[in-house]
């Protein structure tokens, strides 16, 4: 249990470090529903 505590803690700083910002986290979802259209409709 502790060490996914630990995982859990590890990956939001992560996250938070990496779009620190309410823009960046806005950039960061609008690029990976692109991501995930992309793959599902196979148009990359």
């Amino acid at each position: 249990m502790r060490k996914i505590a630990v995982l859990a803690i590890a990956a939001l700083t992560l996250t938070v470090s990496a779009c620190n910002t309410v823009r960046g986290v806005g950039q960061d979802l609008e690029a990976a529903g692109q991501g995930v259209q992309c793959t599902v409709q196979g148009s990359c």
